[in-house]
């Protein structure tokens, strides 16, 4: 199961690192245009998100002394961020220019997701 979970949360690292990627590859492109891997990349990070809460939950239940606190709090904020990323563009995917506040919106959102993620303990 230990094995799973980090498989698991290699994928969900990789697929943030791809939006990021992916959002900062536009930075001189004029006209910006949404990269349809963004969302993809998003959805299977939400995917992966959601398998390792599971996981964890799963994991830690028999013996709460390993692992005594799951921070949901955390992890709900990760969520919503994550939504509004993923949100934000598929308003925007058909649209042939992304505007810059949008785009810097989404690049500043997916920051703070890794920031939460690395350092929130």
């Amino acid at each position: 199961m230990q094995i799973l979970n980090t498989i698991v949360l290699t994928i969900h690292i990789l697929c943030v690192i791809a939006i990021l990627t992916l959002l900062l590859l536009q930075w001189n492109k004029n006209p910006r245009k949404l990269h349809p891997g963004i969302l993809h990349s998003g959805l299977t990070a939400l995917l992966a998100g959601l398998i390792m809460i599971g996981l964890r939950h799963s994991l830690y239940a028999s013996d709460p002394s390993k692992y005594p606190v799951l921070d949901n709090t955390k992890y709900s904020i990760k969520l919503v961020v994550l939504i509004v990323i993923l949100l934000l563009g598929y308003r925007n995917v058909k649209k042939p220019v992304l505007s810059k506040n949008i785009w810097l919106t989404m690049v500043l959102l997916t920051i703070v997701n890794i920031g939460i993620a690395s350092a929130w303990k």
